[in-house]
């Protein structure tokens, strides 16, 4: 196998994590759920209940998720273990994603739900949902078709044939380049109706969540269940026994009943022997196979171009039990197809007793329902209300349930190539067997899969690298980038795809517009504008003076980016085009403000200062101090205002620069060695500045360190 990517452990970032956690159908068949997460995402593949067990226990473990978070849920076909849950997720929990499914799927769900309410053995403060809450789960649904891409918010995903049931689908959803394949129930067999399972074409699979029913069991050829089917049938009915078949009402029960009415019209002297299809939605969704033909196999829709072969000859519907006349031999095929309840279930009651009938169970059984427990033949049987009745009819088993086996498992599984396996909806010692039959397989071929058996809310998680690609749109298209050339230009995500354009392009392609944001902010100033003017020089070198205004009012402007402006006796006026870039500006221009503020002295300065002539002609300004006095000099012909400066000044002035580079909470101080600690990053870079060197690990952050040290030597002590 090759692989295109490896997930590797660990990873720092959370958003490279993937996990998937089965709510259901963890080491168990039933109430099939899972989570999966990625990027940030949420989806929910199927909402299923367990056939054997009732009321809220029969749900998934819904407490381990937040429904609010979940986008996406994905119901793969109609069986009650797979959708059942839906309308309580939907309409008793905070759920507010959007639903999908099949377009047979849901005409059907309706119909298989609603009857499931009225059948439920459960009181009325048990019963998980109501026929109004299912009604408007149902209004929620949203329809797709196979091989039909959908996108929602980042998930794509696209429903293919998975050949279990009318309608049932496997998902493969795509999050930020990965792709997950979830199977749902699926068969590699193409039977009477219905088409063998596809696999997706063209895709490169990262993560396979299979079924795994059947484990390392195969199936016997078709042909040969078939025949061991149908004589075995006649054998019950030739003894003058009633041959129960608890079937699910939708799926298996159309298979077994194309075969049944092939087989009476092959066998003239079986016509007088009744075949009844007991379920009150037979007729209700013969309409929904006969609407969908088109979406089953070649062999049944060219038997639909001469005749309806849901029109059955000698089958008859039986709606309820009072138009059954319990007397002769006959065939009855009822639902649930485990026993667990309605008319299967009272049926078998009725006729157990009697060594000339025969129960044949043609699906699979859960464990803990009572087609699993008659299995084994046992010597009694317990009755819905409690007794005990002795069990004498015949009992066999000939699986039709459209599952994979394990040859039609593991040659798909091979198909796909995934490097991770997760195998859900498989009791534990079936998954056991089937893994440890697979990681042989593979280690014989010297081939890497990873293979995961989770149990109920047990988290697989998986971590995917993947580089990050963008591609260039627009103007920025127009040529073909140079090697190590900088690319610079608007960086755009949606839906995790990367795209790099122009401003300009902006509105085009992302429908977004560009514009400049004028910051002003007015600073508390209590000293002269000159001296301010002093320092701006001091930190920055060259400034540009401004025309004064009609009120005789100063502008300085820095950078040709940022404007200083007198405001008022005690404010100035800060004014810039806002940008990464001349913030940082701003934010430096600030921070000199704020020093002059702060400084007694530089108040002191502005306030006790006088000028004189001596008879050399130079003119003097000379200052006075509290507790002390300086004197400086100004150069001839000059008004500038120079004051001599001691080395601590000059290492206070270099650490605001660099507190105002690098931000006053990533800057330390030591005024005995003089060096300045900058950490960022969890690097760190220390200067001295006395030798005016960078000692750094770090080859990105000593290069800055050093550049910033350069002009702040510049500008500081120059």
């Amino acid at each position: 196998m090759s692989y295109k990517r490896k997930a590797e452990l660990p990873v720092g970032d959370i958003n490279d994590l993937m996990e998937v956690t089965p709510l259901g159908a963890g080491s168990e068949v039933g109430r099939s759920c899972h989570v999966l997460k990625y990027k940030g995402k949420t989806v929910l593949l199927d909402c299923g209940i367990h056939p054997g067990q009732s009321g809220i226990s029969g749900l998934p473990f819904f407490d381990e998720v937040d429904p609010a978070t979940i986008d996406v849920l994905l119901i793969t076909h109609f069986h009650l273990d797979h959708a059942a849950g839906l309308p309580y997720f939907t309409e008793r929990t905070s759920f507010k994603g959007r639903v999908f499914m099949t377009h047979p799927t849901k005409a059907i769900f309706k119909w298989l739900l609603s009857d499931y309410v009225k059948v439920s053995n459960v009181g009325a403060n048990d019963m998980l949902y109501d026929e109004t809450q299912l009604a408007a789960c149902y209004d929620k649904i949203e329809t797709v078709d196979y091989h039909q891409e959908m996108n929602v918010d980042g998930i794509k995903f696209t429903g293919y044939n998975a050949g279990h049931v009318l309608g049932a689908a496997m998902f493969l959803i795509e999050i930020a380049g990965i792709k997950i394949l979830y199977t749902g129930d699926y068969s590699r067999e193409e039977d009477r109706h219905l088409m063998a399972a596809e696999k997706p074409t063209n895709v490169q699979t990262d993560v396979l969540i299979c079924e795994s029913t059947y484990g390392v069991q195969s199936h016997e050829p078709r042909i040969d269940r078939e025949r061991r089917f149908t004589s075995t049938v006649h054998d019950i009915v030739q003894r003058g026994g009633r041959c129960l078949l608890p079937v699910f009402a939708l799926g298996q029960a159309q298979e077994l009943l194309l075969m049944l009415d092939e087989y009476w019209a092959a066998h003239p002297e079986l016509e007088s022997i009744p075949v009844y299809y007991a379920s009150s939605l037979a007729k209700k969704c013969m309409t929904v196979y006969q609407t969908y033909i088109n979406m089953m196999n070649s062999k049944i829709r060219k038997q639909f171009a001469v005749s309806n072969p849901f029109v059955f000859k000698h089958i008859s519907h039986l709606k309820n039990m009072d138009m059954f006349d319990d007397t002769g031999p006959c065939v009855m095929m009822a639902s649930p197809g485990m026993l667990q309840n309605g008319l299967s279930r009272e049926l078998f009651e009725r006729w157990c007793t009697d060594k000339k009938n025969g129960l044949l169970i043609t699906g699979y059984c859960v464990e803990n329902t009572l087609a699993k427990d008659v299995m084994n033949e046992p010597d009694e049987i317990q009755t819905m209300n409690g007794t005990r009745l002795k069990l004498k009819m015949s009992v066999d088993y000939i699986s039709f349930s459209a599952h994979v086996d394990y040859t039609q498992n593991s040659a798909f599984i091979d198909e796909v190539k995934a490097p991770y396996l997760i195998l859900v909806h498989g009791e534990t010692n079936a998954m056991g067997r089937l893994k440890s039959a697979l990681m042989s397989k593979y280690s014989e071929r010297d081939e890497d899969i990873h293979i995961f058996t989770p149990k109920n809310t047990e988290t697989v998680k998986l971590y995917f690298r993947g580089e990050k690609l963008a591609r260039t749109i627009g103007q920025m298209a127009a040529t073909f980038p140079e090697k190590d050339k900088l690319v610079s230009g608007v960086l755009v995500v949606k839906d995790f795809q990367y795209t790099i354009m122009d401003t300009s392009d902006l509105e085009e392609f992302v429908g977004l517009q560009t514009t400049s944001v004028v910051q002003r902010q007015i600073v508390p100033y209590h000293a002269s504008f000159g001296l301010l003017k002093y320092h701006l020089r001091q930190m920055f070198g060259k400034i540009q003076e401004l025309e004064r205004d009609i009120n005789k009012k100063e502008t300085v402007r820095i950078f040709e980016t940022v404007d200083v402006k007198e405001y008022n006796v005690n404010h100035v006026l800060l004014e810039w085009t806002g940008n990464s870039v001349n913030d940082m500006v701003a934010d430096s221009v600030l921070a000199v403000i704020l020093n002059i503020e702060s400084s007694p002295a530089s108040v002191k300065l502005t306030k006790s200062d006088h000028t004189h002539s001596h008879s050399h002609g130079h003119a003097h300004t000379h200052v006075k101090t509290e507790g002390s006095s300086s004197t400086s000099t100004s150069k001839e012909g000059e008004g500038e205002l120079l004051v001599e400066r001691h080395p601590s000044d000059e290492f206070e002035d270099l650490v605001m620069f660099f507190a105002s580079q690098f931000g006053s909470e990533n800057v330390t101080q030591n005024e005995k060695t003089r060096t300045v600690v900058v950490s960022l990053d969890g690097m760190q870079a220390t200067i001295d500045c006395r030798d005016f060197t960078v000692e750094c690990e770090a080859d990105a952050l000593r290069h800055r360190a050093q550049n910033v040290l350069e002009r702040a030597v510049r500008t500081c002590m120059q």
